[in-house]
């Protein structure tokens, strides 16, 4: 059983690790690999031809990452869940030659925040980019029935665009888009980081902290590393705090359902990924 994950600077990834642990785990003769477009072998290649690639080779499926979560909408044959809502797929299922998208970015984010302590419901939120992972957490927060998400993110068109299409499938939902200039966060209960800032490759913090109240809480979606700038400066200001790790292994442990066909042991999956974390943080501090 083959699997694997496109994306562009995908060497840091843990994903392939703790899938075929998993399949190990379970006897699966199963092998996940990276296809890094920024490098080796599928360096500039296009997207499309990776996924033929995949499916010629009879693999099972692929998990999908930066930058490709919206573009891969274009290449398969039917969405479904919250993939079809959001026009975002992190994980491409191959059956009976058709490619299905799915995304366990939505699903793992939504699991992670009900069984965080974050007030949610009725609370006034922003969140931070507007890409692909941002609309599976935008339609996770609406989801858990927040009292009105506002959508920032530098490009204008692209907070516009998710917007107008969360607006199209949760009518009920306020939601609104901004750039980041000229906005007072004074009044918002919670604020979620949806942008790769935070990232090894991208440091920094994406949003003035002390911009919002101190009662606001903060939730992170980059898990490499797992205390990132942001989260180390929100617990800092005794801030409640959610980083990226539940939503990290959540998304891994549905995307293994999905591709395997098979049910992951949840507890053993969580204990395999916190010793990829610490064994990445001792490579990191050597």
């Amino acid at each position: 059983m083959r699997a694997g994950l496109v994306g562009s600077g995908i060497g840091p990834s843990l994903t392939p690790d703790l899938h075929e642990s998993e399949g190990k785990a379970q006897n699966i003769d199963y092998r996940y690999e990276r296809f890094d477009t920024s490098s080796g072998r599928w360096n500039g290649a296009p997207l499309s031809e990776i996924l033929d690639y995949a499916e010629k080779h009879e693999f099972v499926g692929l998990n999908i990452t930066h930058p490709f979560k919206v573009h891969v909408c274009q290449l398969i044959d039917r969405l479904e869940g919250a993939a079809a809502h959001i026009e975002a797929v992190n994980t491409v299922v191959f059956r009976d030659g058709r490619r299905i998208g799915h995304s366990t970015d939505y699903s793992g984010f939504r699991e992670a925040v009900r069984h965080s302590s974050l007030p949610l419901s009725g609370q006034k939120i922003a969140q931070f980019g507007a890409g692909g992972a941002g609309a599976a957490t935008a339609l996770a927060l609406v989801d858990e029935k927040v009292s009105a998400l506002l959508l920032v993110d530098t490009d204008r068109e692209r907070a516009d665009y998710l917007a107008a299409q969360l607006t199209r499938v949760r009518p009920e939902a306020e939601i609104g888009a901004a750039t980041p200039e000229g906005i007072d966060f004074k009044d918002f209960g919670g604020v979620v980081n949806a942008t790769p800032v935070g990232m090894h490759t991208y440091p920094g913090q994406p949003f003035d902290l002390p911009a919002f109240n101190p009662s606001a809480w903060v939730a992170d979606i980059v898990y490499r590393p797992l205390e990132t700038e942001l989260v180390c400066a929100a617990r800092r200001q005794g801030r409640q705090v959610l980083n990226g790790g539940a939503m990290a292994l959540n998304q891994a442990i549905h995307a293994f359902k999905l591709l395997t066909d098979r049910q992951p042991d949840t507890s053993r999956m969580k204990s395999v990924f916190a010793s990829l974390l610490a064994q990445q943080d001792l490579e990191a501090d050597a």
